[in-house]
């Protein structure tokens, strides 16, 4: 565990620590480094240094004073600066806080975004909705959802036992810490209408990657500001997938290994 001025990072380290490159793989929301284990098993990426972190507030780690995804981008750059990181993949939103640390922060690596939403628009409408219910019925929505998660997982194209075992990190959230982070994360949506042209004015070098169904997707004009950026790569997999980094790994690996400078 790595401590920040305003936050915790629980983290996991794979690979040789004295690695020729390293990379700072960031979990996306309700999620854990775990769901980064079917990546960092990947036999190609052996030689690397990967530091799988856990968003601060998400799976039961400990909560940040400040919820917001600009605070959280501030801290990561910490983390990526301590273990030396040439490359950030974030996925979902873990995806908007490595856009953060290239917009705000000064990361000039090149980064790679699993699942990201650019504006509320891209968001699940579940997600949407559990705000708005939020703001009358507190966490208790929240709660509700946690006790769902079977039912999500179900969509992965996962062995049970491994559904199982992300299912467990995922009920490890505290349902009130959940609706303050989703309240920021939308908010951060909100303020800025969109990032598309956010990420493309940094440029640093992204690739932006979804399926075609389940993910989550990019609205026509944001496809169209990131096809014409000369510095981001738009990636779309082929069929359903909710959950990049567990369902196909080999493309996440191959991916971090075409980022490298």
């Amino acid at each position: 565990m790595n401590r920040g001025d305003a936050m915790e990072w629980d983290i996991r380290v794979h690979g040789p620590r004295d690695a020729a490159a390293s990379v700072l793989l960031l979990s996306g929301g309700l999620s854990t480094a775990e769901f980064y284990a079917e990546v960092v098993a990947r036999p190609e990426l052996a030689g690397l240094k990967l530091v799988a972190a856990t968003l601060p507030g998400h799976g039961g780690s400990p909560p940040p004073d400040d919820p917001g995804v600009e605070a959280c981008a501030h801290e990561a750059m910490k983390l990526a600066g301590e273990h030396d990181c040439a490359v950030v993949l974030g996925y979902s939103m873990g995806a908007n806080v490595a856009l953060e640390m290239a917009a705000t922060e000064g990361f000039t690596g090149p980064i790679v975004l699993l699942g990201p939403s650019f504006s509320v628009r891209d968001e699940l409408l579940t997600l949407r909705v559990l705000d708005r219910l939020a703001l009358v019925l507190g966490s208790l929505p929240y709660r509700i959802m946690l006790g769902f998660t079977d039912v999500a997982l179900s969509a992965a194209q996962l062995p049970p036992e491994r559904r199982n075992v992300l299912g467990n990190e995922v009920r490890k959230n505290s349902p009130g810490q959940i609706r303050r982070l989703i309240r920021a994360y939308l908010d951060y949506l909100r303020g800025h209408g969109s990032v598309a042209s956010r990420l493309c004015d940094t440029g640093v070098p992204a690739w932006v990657v979804h399926a075609e169904r389940g993910d989550g997707g990019l609205t026509a004009a944001e496809r169209r500001i990131l096809t014409a950026c000369a510095t981001t790569t738009v990636v779309t997999v082929p069929g359903t997938s909710w959950f990049l980094p567990n369902e196909k790994p080999e493309l996440v690996a191959g991916l971090i290994l075409g980022a490298l400078p």
